[in-house]
C-alpha cells in the first residue's frame, strides 16, 4: 500500500489489516476445534468453541468502529476507500464463519450423547477444504493477491460436491433405520454449516478481487449444492440455524 503524508493514517490502516488477520485466525481455530470436538466426542471442547465466538464478535465491533473513524476523519479515496469498505465486508463474513463454527460445536456436543455414526468420517475431509480456503483467502488479503483469491473462489465447488455426496449418504441412513434420523439430522446441519463457511470464504475472495483490481468478479459463481432440490425427512436439508 502507498504511504501517506499523515503517519497516523498508515498506522490505522495497518491496525485494521492486523485486526482482520487476527479475526481470521480465530475463526480458523474455532472450526478446527469444533471438528476435533466432533471426532473425539468431547463436549467440553465444544463448549470452548462456543465461548470463543464472543471475542470474534468483539473484533468485528472494533473493525466497525475503526472503519467509521477512518471514513469520518480521513475521507479516503480510490484504493484506500476500497480497502476500508472491503475490510468491513470481510469482517462480517468472518464473523458469520465464527457463528457457523459455534453451531458445529453445539451439534458436536449433542452427537457425543448418541452412538457414533460412520458418515462422521466425511466431515473432517470437508472441513479441511474449508480451513484451507480460509487460510488462503487471508493470505490473499495480506498480500493483496487477486489470483490467489480467485483460486479460493473456484474451490467452493469442491465443498459443494462433498456436501452433496454426504447429503445423499445420510438420507440413505435415515431411510434404512428411523433410529438414525436424529444423529443424521445433526450431521446434516454440521455439514451445511461447513458448506456455508465455504460460501463466506468465497465472499471474502470476491471482495479481495475487487479490492485489488477495482473491478467486480463477473464470472458465474461456482455452485454445486443441489440439495435444495432434494427432499429430506424432518427438514434435515434446510439452511443451518443462526446462533
Amino acid at each position: 500500500m502507498p504511504k501517506h503524508t499523515v503517519k497516523r493514517y498508515d498506522e490505522e490502516l495497518n491496525q485494521m489489516t492486523d485486526t482482520i488477520l487476527r479475526m481470521g485466525g480465530m475463526v480458523e481455530q474455532q472450526l478446527a476445534k469444533a471438528i476435533t470436538a466432533l471426532i473425539t466426542r468431547d463436549p467440553e471442547l465444544a463448549a470452548t468453541v462456543i465461548a470463543d465466538d464472543q471475542p470474534v464478535d468483539q473484533l468485528e465491533h472494533e473493525i466497525d468502529q475503526l472503519v467509521m473513524r477512518l471514513l469520518a476523519l480521513r475521507q479516503p479515496m480510490a484504493v484506500d476507500l476500497r480497502l476500508i469498505t472491503a475490510s468491513l465486508k470481510i469482517s462480517s463474513d468472518l464473523e458469520r464463519i465464527g457463528d457457523y463454527a459455534a453451531n458445529v460445536a453445539k451439534r458436536a456436543s449433542a452427537l457425543s450423547q448418541v452412538e457414533p455414526m460412520r458418515p462422521v468420517a466425511v466431515i473432517p475431509r470437508m472441513s479441511q477444504i474449508v480451513q484451507g480456503m480460509i487460510k488462503d483467502v487471508l493470505d490473499a488479503y495480506l498480500a493483496r493477491d487477486a489470483e490467489k483469491a480467485l483460486a479460493v473462489w473456484r474451490r467452493d465447488e469442491e465443498v459443494d460436491e462433498t456436501y452433496n455426496s454426504l447429503f445423499r449418504e445420510l438420507l440413505t441412513y435415515m431411510m434404512e433405520d428411523p433410529r438414525h434420523i436424529t444423529p443424521c439430522t445433526h450431521l446434516l446441519f454440521i455439514a451445511k454449516n461447513i458448506e456455508r463457511m465455504g460460501d463466506h470464504a468465497t465472499n471474502v475472495a470476491e471482495t479481495i478481487f475487487f479490492l485489488v483490481t477495482g473491478k467486480p468478479l463477473n464470472e458465474a459463481r461456482p455452485k454445486g449444492d443441489t440439495t435444495p432440490f432434494a427432499t429430506a425427512p424432518d427438514g434435515a436439508g434446510e439452511e443451518a440455524e443462526k446462533p
